[in-house]
C-alpha cells in the first residue's frame, strides 16, 4: 500500500487525505467524514495532535462540533510537587477534560512536559514564553528572539499538540497601551512578558517578526497555533476596546498566514466582558477570523466573585459557545487569587463542562441532549443508581443524598419532599393507587 504523504491534519484534508485522527473525530462527533474534511482543510475545525503524541485520543475543536475545555495546571515557585499536578491532570482527564496546558513556571519542566505527551491521552498545550526564562535560567531581557523561537522549537519536538503564542502585539502596542489609559493594562502572563521584553530591549515581538519561522516548525510537528489574545481584558471596563480589537484585527491576519503554510490554528479570545457583549464578541471574532475556532477564558462577566469566578466564568462560557466559540478554557475557585489545589481543580472542570453541555444542546449538537432525557427517565421513575450513572458529578450527587436521607428511609422520595414530592404523586395517580401523604 502506497504512504500517504501529508504534513499536518490541514494539508492532509486539503489532499482529500482521510487520516486516522479525522476517523475518530468523525465518529465522536456523529459527523460525515468527508464534511468533517473539508471543514478541517478551511480551518473551520482543528485537531491538534502533534505526531510525537502517540497516546493521545484525538478531538475535533469547532463551533459545529461539541464544545471542549482546556484545563490549566503546572508548577510555580510556590507550588512545586509534580506528583500533586500530575494527579490533577489524571482526575481531569477522567472527568472529561479534552486538554491540559501545562504553565508551568518553576524548576525543570522538561520532564514534565515529556511524561504528559508520553502518558496522557488529552491534547497538550504550552505556552512557550513562560518556559523561555525558566529554561534558559536568564532574565527576561538578556534573551534573544531566537532564544524564544528555539524554545517554540524544544516544545514541539517534546509532542506538545498546541502551543500559545502571542504574536498579535508589536511595538505599537506599547503605545497604545500608554495612550489608552487601559483601567487593567495588560493581564495576559504571557503578553505582559512579551510587552516587557520590547520595551526593554527596543526589539519587535519575536513571535511576530520571525512568525514565518515558527509556522515551519509547527508545520514540521503538526503543532496547532493558538494565536494568544496579550490584550484579552482582564476587567469589564477594558471589554471590547480598542486594544482588544486592534490585537484581534492583526490576529485574522496571522491566522491566514498559518493556513497558507497548512497549520492549524486557534484564536483566544477575552477574558472579562459583560454578558449583553459577549455574542457580539464571538460574531466579530468569526468574521476576522474567518472562522477560526474561538478558545475563551470564561468570559467572566462580572469582576466581584473571588472565590466563586468558576460560576462567573461557566455563566459567560455557556453564552460564548452557544454563540460561536469552540473551547473553553475553565476557571477554578481560586482563580485571582492562588494555584488551585485537586478540588479546586474539580470546581472548575465541573463548572465548565455544565457551560460546554448547555451550549451544545442550545446549539442542537447531534445526540447532545441524549443524556439528559435519560436523566429525566430515571427521575420519573425515581431511579436514584440510575441517576447517578447519569449525573455529571455522580460522586457529589450520592454523597448529598446519602448524608440527608428522608425520614423512614422512603427510598422512593428524597429529604426536600418527602411524600410531598411531585413525582411520586403523579406515578401514583396515573397508576390508580392510593397516594399516601401522612
Amino acid at each position: 500500500m502506497e504512504k500517504q504523504n501529508y504534513t499536518t491534519q490541514m494539508d492532509a484534508a486539503r489532499k482529500g487525505i482521510l487520516t486516522p485522527q479525522m476517523k475518530i473525530v468523525a465518529e465522536k462527533e456523529f459527523m460525515d467524514e468527508n464534511q468533517l474534511m473539508k471543514l478541517v482543510a478551511e480551518g473551520k475545525v482543528a485537531i491538534p495532535a502533534n505526531k510525537a503524541h502517540k497516546c493521545l485520543n484525538p478531538e475535533g475543536i469547532g463551533s459545529m462540533l461539541r464544545t471542549k475545555i482546556n484545563v490549566n495546571l503546572g508548577v510555580s515557585r510556590d507550588c512545586k510537587d509534580y506528583g500533586i499536578e500530575m494527579e490533577k491532570v489524571m482526575s481531569a482527564v477522567n472527568m472529561g477534560a479534552e486538554a491540559i496546558m501545562d504553565l508551568s513556571s518553576h524548576g525543570n519542566t522538561q520532564p514534565f512536559r515529556q511524561k504528559l505527551t508520553s502518558e496522557c491521552p488529552a491534547m497538550i498545550g504550552t505556552v512557550p514564553v513562560y518556559d523561555s526564562v525558566i529554561h534558559y535560567q536568564r532574565d527576561l531581557e538578556t534573551l534573544t528572539a531566537q532564544d524564544f523561537i528555539d524554545v517554540v522549537r524544544l516544545h514541539a519536538e517534546d509532542g506538545v499538540d498546541f502551543v500559545t503564542i502571542h504574536s498579535g502585539i508589536t511595538k505599537k502596542t506599547i503605545e497604545q497601551i500608554k495612550n489608552h489609559k487601559r483601567k487593567m493594562n495588560i493581564v495576559s502572563r504571557g503578553g505582559s512578558l512579551i510587552f516587557a521584553w520590547m520595551s526593554m530591549t527596543g526589539n519587535e515581538n519575536p513571535f511576530y517578526e520571525y512568525f514565518d519561522e515558527i509556522l515551519d516548525i509547527c508545520e514540521k510537528h503538526d503543532v496547532t497555533i493558538s494565536l494568544g489574545d496579550a490584550c484579552r481584558p482582564g476587567c469589564l471596563a477594558d471589554a471590547t476596546d480598542v486594544c482588544q480589537i486592534e490585537e484581534l484585527v492583526r490576529l485574522g491576519e496571522l491566522t491566514k498566514r498559518a493556513w497558507a503554510h497548512n497549520v492549524q490554528v486557534m484564536v483566544e479570545g477575552p477574558g472579562h466582558v459583560p454578558l449583553n457583549q459577549i455574542s457580539a464578541n464571538m460574531q466579530v471574532q468569526n468574521t476576522i477570523c474567518n472562522g477560526a475556532p474561538f478558545y475563551v477564558l470564561g468570559p467572566l462577566v462580572t469582576d466581584i466573585a473571588p472565590g466563586y469566578d468558576h460560576i462567573t466564568s461557566a455563566i459567560g462560557g455557556a453564552v460564548a459557545a452557544m454563540s460561536g466559540a469552540a473551547f473553553l478554557c475553565y476557571v477554578t475557585p481560586a482563580e485571582h487569587l492562588a494555584l488551585p489545589n485537586v478540588d479546586d481543580v474539580k470546581q472548575g472542570i465541573i463548572a465548565s463542562k455544565i457551560a460546554a453541555h448547555a451550549a451544545d444542546i442550545a446549539k442542537g449538537i447531534p445526540h447532545a441532549r441524549d443524556i439528559d432525557d435519560k436523566m429525566a427517565d430515571a427521575r420519573r421513575k425515581l431511579d436514584w443508581d440510575e441517576q447517578f450513572k447519569y449525573a455529571l458529578d455522580s460522586e457529589t450527587a450520592k454523597k448529598i443524598r446519602d448524608s440527608r436521607k428522608p425520614e423512614n428511609d422512603h427510598s422512593d422520595t428524597c429529604s426536600m419532599c418527602g411524600k410531598f414530592c411531585a413525582v411520586r404523586s403523579m406515578n401514583k395517580a396515573l397508576a390508580n393507587e392510593k397516594i399516601d401523604i401522612l
